[in-house]
């Protein structure tokens, strides 16, 4: 990528963008599906879970980053240093099924989207939608990463668009969202519920992407002031990507809560659009599949790429776009051609993440805090406490959550 022209280094603006290509994975189908579905079932109840889910996301992403502009190398190429050969393809390995299903699960709500809005075989769909994905692909290899950035956040933009439009139709009561950010449950499958909702927050390709792309768009700057405003620039690039994915998923909830609340069907993405449509009307639910249709392109391109850094990172070889592209999509169509219920497609790619998170959690904190790597830079006593707790917290839910799908 070429370097950011001096008369624009001067001004911050010009340098956020990575946080808001890593917010993707905050917004894409799976989160969709789990919003609604806790609006539906639980109104205002569970508004509190996405504030708390959104401060440990952001918490994740700033440290991946932060590793990338210290160190000058992504969080694979960091495990990967650290890593005997039979270490690292095997790390490789646990986190390429992580890509696989993340890409399972974004291709499956671009599929849906496509058959909600011109009535497309989910196959269909899902060829289209890995074909859109390898072509944004195309244009970060041969364009560079600004341009990349550039569609990406346009996407983020429409899926806010799609998702917010139903607030202004019909807003929520004020004082319901505010007795929302109270912390309680209402019975033992609220509970199941949020503790999907934080235990799927934050998404294994994200934190290893971020780190990668803060380097790739910023490089290794120098120790002393410039890498101290790059990271203090860092910090507000997470926290504007995290206020927007934050608020497209409270949307999410909301809408549920205020629409759809005890209608049934409302627990798979098809049939909440169907109830979108029927209490909102059509304009309404089409602007909620044009944005599902955008988290679903956007976010199978950023898993994509993530796919691409890891394996780059973990096995030390550059592969075609092609190739790197069809390991994880061919699953997804393999799925969709079968014949596997979409919904519940999305349910099993999320217990096949959770296995992912604490292998991606646990080395990010750990090298974050190590002064030899990060040198006057390394993660203060308290941020090191509180990524401790947030990658205890997410894994152990994760854990229960895996428990609780396999037993349910």
């Amino acid at each position: 990528m070429l370097p950011i022209p001096a008369t624009r280094q001067r001004h911050g603006f010009w340098l956020l963008g990575p946080a808001f290509v890593a917010a993707i994975a905050y917004v894409d189908p799976g989160n969709v599906a789990a919003n609604v579905s806790a609006g539906a079932q639980f109104g205002f109840l569970l508004v509190w879970v996405i504030l708390v889910a959104n401060v440990m996301a952001g918490l994740v992403q700033y440290l991946s980053a932060k590793l990338g502009l210290v160190t000058g190398r992504s969080l694979p190429e960091s495990v990967a240093d650290r890593a005997s050969t039979k270490a690292r393809i095997a790390y490789w390995i646990q986190a390429e099924l992580v890509a696989m299903a993340t890409d399972l699960a974004e291709v499956v709500g671009g599929a849906i989207a496509l058959y909600l809005l011109f009535d497309l075989p989910l196959l269909v769909g899902g060829v289209v939608t890995g074909a859109v994905s390898l072509l944004l692909l195309a244009i970060q290899n041969h364009r560079g990463q600004g341009v990349f950035e550039r569609v990406i956040s346009g996407l983020l933009l429409v899926i806010a668009i799609g998702f917010l439009t139903s607030l202004v139709v019909e807003p929520p009561s004020a004082a319901d969202v505010a007795g929302g950010l109270v912390p309680r449950f209402e019975g033992p499958e609220s509970i199941l519920l949020a503790t999907a909702m934080l235990g799927a927050t934050v998404m294994p390709h994200a934190v290893y992407l971020h780190s990668g792309l803060a380097r790739d768009r910023h490089g290794q700057p120098e120790s002393g002031a410039p890498r101290r405003r790059l990271l203090r620039i860092t910090r507000y690039d997470v926290g504007l990507a995290m206020l927007v994915a934050g608020a497209v998923n409270l949307a999410m909830l909301l809408v549920a809560a205020t629409n759809l609340q005890g209608m049934e069907n409302t627990d798979s993405i098809e049939g909440a659009h169907a109830a979108v449509e029927s209490t909102l009307g059509h304009t309404v639910a089409l602007f909620f599949a044009i944005g599902l249709l955008a988290s679903g392109l956007a976010s199978t391109s950023v898993g994509a790429y993530a796919g691409a850094m890891i394996m780059q990172g973990l096995l030390r070889r550059s592969y075609p776009l092609l190739l790197r592209r069809l390991v994880t999509l061919i699953p997804a169509l393999v799925v969709l051609a079968v014949g596997v219920d979409p919904s519940r497609a999305l349910v099993l790619s999320q217990v096949v993440l959770s296995f992912g998170i604490p292998f991606a959690l646990i080395p990010l904190v750990r090298l974050t805090s190590d002064r030899a790597l990060m040198g006057d830079d390394v993660n203060h006593r308290v941020t090191t406490a509180l990524g401790w707790l947030v990658a205890g917290v997410i894994s152990v839910l994760n854990v229960v959550l895996i428990y609780l799908t396999v037993t349910g």
